[in-house]
């Protein structure tokens, strides 16, 4: 118990860990010292744990290569306009292609709707702009702005909004130019790198002077984000009509 953080979820396996095996966490639940909220993940009796404690056990216990992405880690960070409350508060989450969350998480009733996207968008660069966040008494790992603005960007437009991207990336004045080029360097989707420089152009930021595009890989051929949009010419890409200007 004194090695169990306060706020967070306890796993099977790690109480296993601990010698609390399967048949002892039961006796346990039915003492009412510990209660079930899913098969192999517990809290303790009477303790309120939200998204975050759960998050940590993902991370820490499971040992899962998940982390808080996109624009739920640019809210954590201070770059969200607006935080929204209640039940209508989206959790973005990424993790590598192939991970699974268990049933527990998936189940259990978080007050956040809760958005998990597997891709490989940095390759093996996994670890690459990911950062700890401290939350309460413990830390969980999460994107920097500079990896959360492109995670963003990579769920446009079916699964964000770009009014989103667009009010982010206006705040992002002061993103480090040596984890932008990297980060660029490893991506492993064109669109985005594509779209995320537009973007960045258009809000003219000084720090967009200080890249290497030449060492950048852009693709070939045309991308199309946005059905309607105005065509920009320099990136390849379409563009929201209101903003930009049409080209031929």
């Amino acid at each position: 118990m004194k090695t169990w953080m306060r706020g967070t979820v306890a796993t099977q396996p790690w109480l296993d860990s601990q010698g609390i095996y399967r048949q002892l966490s039961d006796a346990y639940v039915r003492s009412g010292w510990l209660t079930r909220i899913g098969r192999g993940a517990f809290i303790r009796a009477g303790e309120n744990v939200d998204w975050t404690g759960a998050l940590f056990a993902l991370q820490k216990q499971l040992h899962l290569p998940v982390h808080v992405a996109a624009k739920t880690a640019l809210e954590l960070k201070g770059y969200a306009h607006y935080v929204p409350l209640g039940p209508d508060r989206m959790l973005s989450l990424f993790g590598a292609s192939g991970t699974r969350l268990p049933a527990w998480f998936l189940n259990y009733p978080w007050p956040v709707d809760v958005q998990y996207t597997t891709t490989h968008l940095f390759g093996n660069e996994k670890k690459l702009g990911l950062s700890e966040f401290e939350a309460n008494s413990f830390s969980i790992e999460c994107s920097t702005p500079e990896r959360a603005i492109m995670e963003l960007i990579h769920l446009l437009p079916n699964k964000a909004h770009f009014e989103d991207a667009q009010l982010a990336m206006e705040s992002l004045t002061t993103l480090r130019p040596k984890l932008v080029q990297s980060l660029l360097a490893n991506c492993k989707s064109v669109r985005v790198k594509r779209f995320f420089m537009w973007l960045a152009e258009y809000n003219q930021h000084k720090w967009v002077e200080r890249l290497d595009l030449e060492k950048i890989d852009f693709g070939k051929g045309k991308r199309t984000l946005f059905k309607g949009g105005h065509f920009n010419r320099k990136y390849q890409i379409t563009v929201p009509v209101y903003y930009g200007q049409p080209e031929s």
